[in-house]
């Protein structure tokens, strides 16, 4: 498979948060989100909106609101992909349809698959264009401060965010992290718990691939989960899914 095009860019791709000053073209964004258009959809419903944020000032709102990230602020194309049950049930009103129900937590989850399949098209069709990318799943975050910078409405919520730019040279340089090995995320039929030495095993072997070959499992899982999983920022974004999971429930 080393000449598949495709495959060979999904295995190169990787996070890049520095670019170089060069703009992303008219016809390059309208390519990445012509892909966007072009992903799987539930029902050819397009669950989703995606603001192409352009006002320097928005941009440097988000990156703040965001944990801080300067960089966002800086890149030449930021999207935000929303997550939207409001577009659909507004037709359904101007059809007539007056006892139309609510959206619910089933429709949110199916616009949220949508809107990231969406997302990660558009990922991978500037991989195509030599053009890097980012995910920013801070903007979960600040629920109130996010829908009043965005002004989201009822039943719209922000599913991801993704900068893009052109790669600086150290960036194309960096190796890509390794990724665990197909026995540690591939159940068969139905799912089955790691044993605690196989998961030992599997973070140690996906460390090795890493060039981490003094890997300390204990001490470098508690450190993750005291940098992420507990950390302020990760807290906080459950607290604002849980406002917006409010609308739907």
């Amino acid at each position: 498979m080393e000449n598949n095009a495709i495959l060979s860019a999904l295995s190169a791709r990787k996070s890049v948060r520095v670019f170089t000053p060069d703009l992303v073209t008219p016809d390059e964004r309208a390519a990445i989100l012509n892909a966007a258009f072009q992903a799987p959809t539930a029902g050819n419903q397009q669950l989703y909106t995606i603001l192409d944020i352009t006002d320097p000032a928005l941009k440097a709102t988000l990156a703040d609101l965001c944990d801080h990230q300067p960089f966002i602020a800086g890149a030449p194309l930021v999207l935000v992909f929303l997550a939207d049950c409001r577009r659909w049930l507004n037709a359904y009103h101007a059809a007539g349809i007056t006892d139309a129900r609510k959206p619910g937590a089933g429709d949110l989850m199916l616009a949220v698959a949508d809107t990231c399949i969406a997302a990660q098209n558009a990922v991978v069709a500037a991989e195509s264009l030599g053009i890097g990318s980012c995910y920013i799943g801070d903007v979960l975050e600040n629920a109130e401060a996010m829908r009043d910078a965005l002004h989201l409405p009822q039943y719209v919520v922000p599913a991801c965010m993704l900068v893009f730019g052109r790669p600086t040279e150290q960036q194309q340089r960096r190796p890509k992290p390794a990724r665990f090995a197909e026995q540690a995320v591939v159940c068969e039929n139905v799912y089955t718990d790691r044993t605690p030495d196989e998961l030992r095993a599997d973070f140690a072997a996906k460390a090795a691939a890493n060039g981490q070959l003094d890997y300390d499992f204990d001490k470098a899982v508690q450190a993750f989960c005291k940098r992420k999983y507990a950390s302020d920022f990760s807290r906080e974004m459950t607290r604002s899914a849980e406002i917006y999971w409010k609308e739907f429930l």
